[in-house]
């Protein structure tokens, strides 16, 4: 299986080239304990890191949030989300999924995956701004948000693409990481290939376009010291 570097100028192949578009704007992201401007360069389609996909769309943002906007936030969602353990179901039998979760959304966003629903709490403040400021990068009217919490290295996320029904046919998923860094891969569903990407506290990665159809994607254990983790997948769930 080959494997590339997302960040040493390799690539898969050809794909789309992802150009600055749209024009900046003076809204606050946040409002509280982080209040500063979304600056031009976050506020504009910019061009990514990564700028050549194939089978799918890849857009990577490291400085979407600064620093201190990042740790605002994680010290606000690390207390004040209602995390908890859950359970999935594989091959008919439950096990506990090795990280903590909650689902917010609006009151229909009920997500299905795995043998299980989630029913939305409602949203807070800053999951909202957020969830706006993802929205217009991705040009995607999201409602939903999955927050995933990554308290060690062990803690981790299986390879799956989001492909339920409920994300129509080819879904936007805007992940925005606060934290520590983790390692996210990419694996090909029919091609030998894998990619990484080291996702960075402040960050942003959109997946559109046939990328849930093509490719898997996931978070694995690391025996490395690492810190805990805030994982922010914004999504648009809609009614099938």
């Amino acid at each position: 299986m080959k494997q590339f570097d997302l960040f040493s100028g390799d690539s898969p192949g050809k794909g789309t080239q992802y150009k600055s578009t749209t024009e900046s704007s003076n809204a606050d992201v946040f409002e509280g304990a982080v209040s500063n401007q979304v600056t031009k360069r976050n506020r504009r389609r910019l061009l990514p890191d990564i700028n050549a996909f194939f089978d799918g769309e890849l857009h990577y943002f490291p400085d979407f949030l600064n620093r201190g906007e990042a740790d605002a936030l994680f010290a606000v969602l690390r207390s004040q989300l209602q995390w908890q353990p859950d359970q999935v179901k594989v091959y008919g039998k439950w096990h506990t999924i090795p990280r903590l979760q909650a689902w917010y959304g609006n009151p229909e966003s009920h997500y299905s995956y795995s043998g299980k629903t989630l029913n939305p709490l409602p949203p807070t403040p800053e999951l909202e701004v957020l969830r706006k400021a993802c929205g217009e990068i991705a040009q995607v009217e999201f409602n939903s948000v999955l927050a995933n919490l990554y308290r060690n290295g062990a803690d981790c996320m299986g390879m799956h693409s989001d492909d339920e029904p409920e994300l129509g046919e080819q879904p936007a998923i805007a992940s925005v990481t606060l934290g520590a860094t983790r390692r996210f891969d990419l694996v090909h569903k029919t091609e030998p290939v894998k990619l990484q990407l080291p996702l960075q506290s402040g960050s942003l990665l959109l997946m559109c376009g046939d990328t849930q159809k093509h490719w898997q994607h996931g978070i694995a254990r690391t025996k490395q010291p690492v810190g805990e983790r805030i994982n922010l997948t914004f999504r648009r769930v809609v009614k099938r």
